[in-house]
């Protein structure tokens, strides 16, 4: 995937995607296309407009549907759905449906509506934009003004590492509220975990992650096993390939031996999800919270004309435990709470762990009045 796909789908919205930081091998043998398993989710809402609005042409609106139609019908992860909506959208243009749609917005939100009532992907979404959008390199290369702003934003956002602490009862706490940056987030996910390899149990904190990329989710994963484990695949249908994600050698100490916790919310998505799923399939991680947003279809923007954009998923998530995904049903939690309890529930449970198996009376007494600390008022 393009660098600057990345950045407009975690400025825009929550996406996986792969950029190619990290080594991922590619099994082309066993790459066809799923023949189970599609999308059987409600139909998204779509999502929020963004930026101003502005009024278009007929023919504007006319290009952005038949590139549109081109595009599903090209590279849709599923190539019949693909096709089904391409003719859909076809149909209801020839009808007229589209006539008196005069906004950008209007449009864009009435076109991710109707085609999401036959795909049912959480990620594809329709973006109009009243600046005019440049074009795409031929070559799909991001050019050094997407480039710097992809840094600053990296840097701005640390890697998309937001806190690290020793939580009381030395409970590790890792907060990760993005995934998509691949360089700085390895460097940041190798100081936490650094940080933390002396606790005694760790949470990772994926209540506000919206996504980034696979690369990431396996580096952070990586450090949670001490032996090589196949984690996750990523069907793609343009090029009829498949990328295996495993873990790998990471600098400093495994952290293994020692209980994971997962927290969720509905926010959660995409690459986020991946990270969830993954532990959860392998039993390394329970997951605590609430089913995550259902997302598993990674894919690309791709350009509609001067004003207009489309998230066109590409791809699928194929876990090699289950030989399918979260897309449409999200990850269920093992200790399913509402996401703002998340954390004092797993605190709880961890601490009254520690005050049973406390031999020291001083230490025990500091973990029940710590314990107490956390009851509801």
């Amino acid at each position: 995937m393009r660098l600057s796909t990345v950045m407009f789908g975690w400025l825009a919205m929550s996406t996986v995607y792969a950029i190619g930081c990290a080594p991922a091998a590619v099994a082309r043998p066993a790459a066809a296309a799923p023949t189970s398993g599609e999308p059987q989710m409600a139909v998204p809402e779509a999502p929020a407009p963004r930026g101003p609005d502005g009024a278009i042409t007929a023919a504007e609106r006319d290009e952005a549907i038949e590139a549109l139609a081109r595009e599903l019908t090209a590279k849709y992860v599923f190539p019949a759905k693909g096709t089904e909506v391409a003719k859909a959208i076809r149909a209801r243009r020839k009808r007229g449906e589209y006539d008196k749609i005069t906004t950008g917005h209007a449009l864009a939100t009435t076109l991710t509506n109707h085609i999401n009532e036959v795909l049912r992907d959480a990620h594809f979404h329709v973006r109009f934009s009243k600046e005019t959008l440049p074009p795409r390199p031929a070559e799909g290369k991001p050019s050094a003004e997407e480039l710097a702003r992809f840094e600053e934003f990296s840097r701005h956002a640390n890697g998309g590492f937001e806190k690290v602490e020793r939580l009381p009862g030395n409970i590790g706490y890792l907060e990760v509220r993005g995934f998509a940056f691949p360089g700085r987030g390895f460097e940041a996910a190798t100081a936490a975990m650094a940080f933390l390899s002396e606790t005694d149990a760790l949470i990772i904190d994926l209540r506000r992650n919206g996504g980034g990329s696979p690369e990431m989710v396996a580096y952070l994963c990586s450090y949670l096993f001490d032996e090589r484990v196949h984690l996750n695949d990523l069907y793609f249908r343009p090029g009829d390939e498949t990328r295996q994600f495993w873990t790998a050698p990471v600098p400093g100490k495994p952290y293994v031996d020692r209980e994971v916790y997962v927290l969720t919310s509905k926010r959660t998505g995409s690459a986020a999800e991946e990270f969830a799923y993954n532990l959860k399939n392998l039993k390394r991680a329970t997951i605590v919270g609430e089913v995550t947003w259902g997302g598993a279809n990674p894919g690309d923007m791709v350009r509609l004309g001067d004003h207009f954009a489309a998230f066109v998923p590409t791809g699928r998530a194929i876990s090699p435990i289950t030989k399918t995904n979260w897309e449409g049903v999200g990850v269920q939690p093992d200790i399913p709470v509402p996401a703002d309890d998340a954390l004092r529930v797993v605190q709880v449970k961890l601490l009254e762990q520690q005050i049973a198996k406390a031999k020291d009376p001083g230490l025990k007494a500091e973990l029940e009045e710590r314990l107490r600390e956390l009851q509801p008022k």
